[in-house]
């Protein structure tokens, strides 16, 4: 019996975690749309300083935004941005999330307050 419920533990741990973004899809999945390619290798060293930088970014935040970003500028509370739009197209809900975790995992300078 114990053992039943150490498995169910488990399982829903492991399901909560995946719901929440699994880190390293989400690494394979900024590497596979080459994310690093304006946002910068490290993620925190974009190319142009209008870009955001994303390493260490709130999760929360990540996903609204990419959701944001796949919705456009017509969709409700979308963003219109021609190559984020692009680069976010063939992401699923998924992938989002997993991208949103590995970029939220990584060491940043994002200043919190001054």
């Amino acid at each position: 019996m114990m053992m039943k419920i150490l498995a169910g533990a488990a399982m829903l741990l492991s399901l909560n975690a995946f719901a929440a973004g699994d880190i390293e899809a989400g690494k394979q999945a900024a590497e596979k749309y080459n994310c690093f390619s304006c946002h910068g290798k490290d993620y925190n060293t974009p190319i142009d300083p209008s870009y955001p930088k994303l390493a260490g970014q709130h999760q929360d935040y990540l996903v609204t935004a990419l959701t944001a970003y796949k919705r456009g500028a017509d969709g409700a509370n979308g963003r219109g941005n021609a190559i984020m739009g692009a680069q976010v197209k063939p992401l699923s809900g998924q992938d989002v999330k997993n991208i949103a975790a590995y970029l939220h995992s990584l060491p940043g300078s994002l200043v919190l307050r001054k």
